[in-house]
């Protein structure tokens, strides 16, 4: 059985090694269009539904090494998500989340906010594995989720918006503008209270009706975490771990944008706490290494925090 579950873990890792030499480009550091970090997933047995908010930040337009210039913007991005899972048997599972994005971008000329809803996303998987089993005298317990998923064209995209000279991201945008695709797995390892949560996610990118088409993006992230119990009525379980993004360029009319793409490491450190059938949770993230869209955006810290009820 231990070779078993070694077993499992050593295919989830070969899964995520095979997305990443698939990576090709990523819309930058989680901001603008897309955020893909979910942290770990409160558990649920039938349904569940929440709200999540993610504030992403960034500095655009830099100068030669990375220096501030006249040009140089500041950018925010707050999204407030709605979420929900449902459990259809005991190995599907579907999932869907709404976003309302409120996007902020400020330099020396101007400041401009918009706002409006994103880009509806929609999810299924598969449970490949579900194992419960003692190993001495602690419980081992693993799961792994398969799946993929869609991303509607929601929200609004605005080719006014993007750079005619090329110069800067095409970050602030609300939505896409193209209907999008993903490969999913999600790996739990747990030795009593003590656990390691996987996740791997790969998006693959349309061209919208502009013929612009955000690069494709992957996503890692591995976090470890341990169980505390109360009373045996509250569960919180303070984690860590890390956050990998890899990527190339987008395209715009078949010509390659220099100014997108790049590779981001960040580190992650939260808390999840559960009560009954309520899970609240919060993440902090900040980027140990980057390199992003030739050196003109630095990305800044993440928050996000979320709030759950399962039924």
């Amino acid at each position: 059985m231990k070779k078993q579950w070694i077993k499992t873990g050593l295919f989830f890792l070969i899964v995520i090694g095979t997305a990443l030499k698939m990576a090709m480009a990523c819309d930058i550091c989680g901001c603008g269009v897309g955020n893909d970090y979910i942290g770990i997933l409160p558990d649920f047995h039938k349904h569940i539904f929440g709200l999540r908010y993610r504030h992403n930040a960034l500095l655009s337009h830099l100068g030669v090494g990375g220096q501030r210039t006249y040009l140089t913007s500041s950018e925010q991005y707050n999204t407030l998500e709605a979420w929900g899972g449902w459990n259809i048997s005991e190995k599907i599972r579907v999932m869907a989340v709404i976003p309302y994005s409120i996007n902020r971008r400020s330099n020396q000329d101007e400041n401009l906010t918009k706002s409006g809803a994103g880009d509806v996303t929609l999810s299924a998987f598969y449970q490949l594995v579900n194992k419960r089993q003692p190993i001495g005298n602690k419980l081992l317990v693993q799961s792994l989720w398969l799946g993929g998923g869609v991303k509607l064209a929601t929200g609004k995209y605005n080719p006014a918006d993007k750079s005619t000279t090329g110069e800067s991201t095409n970050l602030f945008q609300l939505g896409s503008g193209s209907t999008d695709f993903s490969l999913n797995g999600m790996y739990d390892l747990r030795v009593q209270d003590a656990g390691i949560n996987l996740n791997a996610h790969y998006k693959i990118n349309t061209a919208n009706r502009y013929d612009y088409r955000y690069g494709n993006k992957l996503n890692l992230n591995a976090q470890a975490y341990y169980k505390i119990r109360i009373a045996n009525e509250v569960m919180i379980a303070p984690n860590a771990g890390v956050q990998y993004e890899k990527g190339k360029t987008d395209v715009d009319n078949d010509v390659l944008v220099t100014v997108s793409g790049g590779n981001l490491l960040m580190g992650t450190a939260g808390i999840e706490t559960a009560y009954k059938k309520i899970a609240i949770g919060a993440n902090f993230q900040t980027p140990f290494s980057q390199n992003l869209a030739n050196g003109i955006v630095k990305a800044n810290n993440r928050v996000m925090v979320h709030v759950s009820i399962a039924l």
